[in-house]
Parts: C-alpha cells; sequence; structure tokens
C-alpha cells in the first residue's frame, strides 16, 4: 500500500446511535495507518461525539454542525430520512454532500468510507468528483449505495443480499470473518479458549454499549437481584464516559448482593472480556468481540435494526438472546431463564461462539484494499 493514500471516514456518535460506527472506523483506520495510509474523520457534532477521542487516538476530524430538523421531522430541501436513520444525520443527506464536499475537495482521497445508515447512493453520488473509491460499510442491506466495497460483518449475511444494490464489479465482503476488530482480540483468544477448558461461572462481564441513552445496564442489575448467581460470583460493568446514567448504575450496583466493580472509559475491553466466564451484552460490534474470545453471552436486542443479528445468534445456538421488554417483566424471570440456560451448557456455547470468528478481520479488509489499489496502478500503468 503506498505512503500516500488517503483514506477519509464519514461516520457518526451520538447519545441515540451509539458509538459502534465509529469505532469500527476507527480501529480499521488503525491498521490503514500502519499499512502506511493516511486517515481524517469526518465527524457530525451530535451531543455525545468521539470527536475529541479521535483526535486523541491521532486522526484529524473535520467537525459538521447539527442543524435543526422541520416540525415535521425533514429539512426545508424536502430530503427525508432513511427509515433507519431517522434523526440521526443531523441534516439533509444534501446538506451534508454539500458541506462533506466542501473538505473533500481539498483532499481527494484515494478512499472514502462511510459508515451511516441515513446515507445512501444519493449522498455518494453527490460526492463521487472528490474520491477515488469508496468503501461503505453497512448491516441493514435496505438502500442502494454506489461503491468499489462494501463490508456487512454480521452473521448471516449473503453475497446475495447487496449484489442487486450496488454496481456490478463491487467486492462485496459479508460476515464476521471481516469483522472490525482490534489486534488485541486476536492476540488474546489462545489465552481466553484455553481458560474456558474448565468452564466457570465466577465472573459475569456487562456491557451496553458506550452510550446505553436507555440505561439498559440499570435494568439489568435490577434484575439480576432475583437471579441464582454464585454466591462466589463477582460482577464486572463497563460504561463509556459519556453514559449518562453512569452515577445511576453506581447506585444501583451498590444494592446487589455480589461485588460489583462499575467501570469506565476502560482501555484494556479485550483483557476482561478473555478474564470473564459469560457476558450480558448488546447486540453490536462487541458480540463479535466476544465470539472471538468464545465468551458464552447473553445478547439484548435494543433496536430494531439488530434483530436480524440476534435471530441469528439465537438460531444458531451462539448465544442466548432476551429484549428490552423481557428484561423488564415479571421480576427479571426472563434473565433468570436464560442465565440458567447459559450455565448448564457452557462448553456449547464457548465453542459456538469461538467457531464465529478469529479476529483477524480487519487484515482480510486490509488486503481487499491493497487488491483494489493493485489492480487500478496496474490499469494505470
Amino acid at each position: 500500500m503506498r505512503q500516500s493514500m488517503r483514506v477519509v471516514f464519514r461516520a457518526d456518535a451520538a447519545l441515540q446511535m451509539g458509538v459502534g460506527h465509529v469505532m469500527r472506523c476507527l480501529t480499521l483506520a488503525q491498521i490503514l495507518t500502519r499499512h502506511g495510509a493516511q486517515c481524517e474523520f469526518l465527524c457530525r457534532e451530535h451531543p455525545g461525539n468521539l470527536i475529541t477521542f479521535i483526535r486523541a487516538k491521532g486522526f484529524p476530524v473535520h467537525a459538521l454542525p447539527v442543524e435543526t430538523l422541520s416540525a415535521a421531522g425533514v429539512h426545508d430541501d424536502g430530503d427525508p430520512p432513511l427509515a433507519h436513520g431517522a434523526g440521526w444525520l443531523g441534516t439533509s443527506q444534501r446538506q451534508d454532500a454539500a458541506q462533506c464536499a466542501a473538505i473533500l475537495s481539498g483532499i481527494r482521497p484515494d478512499w472514502l468510507i462511510v459508515d451511516h445508515y441515513a446515507l445512501d447512493v444519493r449522498w455518494e453520488e453527490a460526492l463521487s468528483p472528490y474520491y477515488s473509491r469508496l468503501m461503505v460499510i453497512d448491516d441493514l442491506a435496505d438502500r442502494l449505495h454506489l461503491c468499489n466495497l462494501l463490508l456487512d460483518q454480521n452473521l448471516g449475511r449473503e453475497r446475495e443480499d447487496y449484489v442487486s444494490r450496488v454496481p456490478d464489479g463491487c467486492v462485496i465482503l459479508c460476515g464476521p470473518k471481516y469483522a472490525l476488530l482490534r489486534p488485541e482480540f486476536a492476540a488474546l483468544r489462545d489465552y481466553s479458549l484455553e481458560r474456558r477448558r474448565l468452564p466457570a461461572f465466577e465472573r459475569l462481564l456487562i456491557t451496553m454499549g458506550g452510550t446505553d441513552n436507555g440505561n439498559v445496564t440499570g435494568k439489568v442489575l435490577q434484575a439480576l437481584q432475583w437471579c441464582n448467581l454464585p454466591p462466589t460470583c463477582s460482577i464486572t460493568v463497563v460504561m463509556g464516559a459519556t453514559a449518562p446514567w453512569l452515577s445511576s448504575v453506581q447506585q444501583t450496583a451498590s444494592q446487589l448482593p455480589w461485588p460489583v466493580d462499575v467501570r469506565s472509559n476502560v482501555d484494556d475491553i479485550a483483557t476482561l472480556m478473555a478474564e470473564s466466564d459469560a457476558a450480558i451484552g448488546a447486540a453490536g460490534a462487541t458480540t463479535w468481540e466476544r465470539c472471538c474470545l468464545g465468551l458464552p453471552s447473553i445478547v439484548l436486542c435494543l433496536a430494531d435494526n439488530q434483530r436480524f443479528v440476534t435471530g441469528r445468534l439465537r438460531d444458531d445456538r451462539i448465544a442466548l438472546t432476551i429484549s428490552q421488554e423481557e428484561l423488564e417483566m415479571n421480576d427479571g424471570a426472563r434473565l433468570r431463564s436464560v442465565l440458567n440456560e447459559l450455565r448448564s451448557g457452557l462448553s456449547g456455547f464457548i465453542d459456538a461462539a469461538a467457531r464465529v470468528t478469529d479476529g483477524s478481520g480487519c487484515e482480510e479488509v486490509v488486503r481487499q484494499f491493497r487488491a483494489l489499489q493493485e489492480n487500478n496502478h496496474a490499469r494505470c500503468g
């Protein structure tokens, strides 16, 4: 990969949408940088954004302002938001493209990488004069794209889900084989699987994402008081530094009969997962982190766009699942039931999870970058 290759990411984080899109882009940016690329970000200044965090990691960020939707939820230019990204963009696609064009015109990146449910082929086409190639990171398979490379890292997703939504010749990468995990997960995989040869249930990890705007962590802790955890069990809760319910969760944790360690803004989540015996976590990118380490899990479906993934996890017996509604019903009866089921079948869930991904997805994606780049140089030579 040539030293001068420039890559720009367009992704957002916010209290409403969480931090997953930015975090997986940041992971890919770090790997691309190690291969010689120069990476920058375009991010909108939503409440709960990660602009300062990205800059602290050494990447330039071009901040885009948040605008106000009309009373009807549609911008003045008449561009309605997409179904799964309603209200997430902070402006219309047309205006977002215009703002990005003003920045990209001075960069002219070799690759533009977009990871955003509220952007589609209209935005991509408007910006096509300003980049050489486009990569789309998607989870939904619900809209058209004008891209050279498409990644959907979700379990059960197939090439056929996208072939009619992208141009001929687009390289389509599907499945957790390509999950964008940081290198420490692959590095800890052998250790994590080795310590699970004799399964135990003494250390429970709870992770509901970086923001947890709905205080699902607190609801899990409340439901746990009705569950039959071993008296020697200890619980670790991980939350983002900007999580609005952090102090409330700490108060709830102090009332449980087991020791609960509430941590925020951790930088060793891979180690915490490797040393935990089981987890309760949100569906999202952390699902593939847990799988890489063979961590048996209960996965919460917190949004409609997660139903596809949680359904496959459940049907393939890779993890047990529970909805937010079930979590809050009948004094935690559903959580109590799935915890008992998880404890009784730890070995099976460890093996099933570990088969999903080995954590080398980023390197697989970079190989595709290099192949496309080399093909371009061959045609131009």
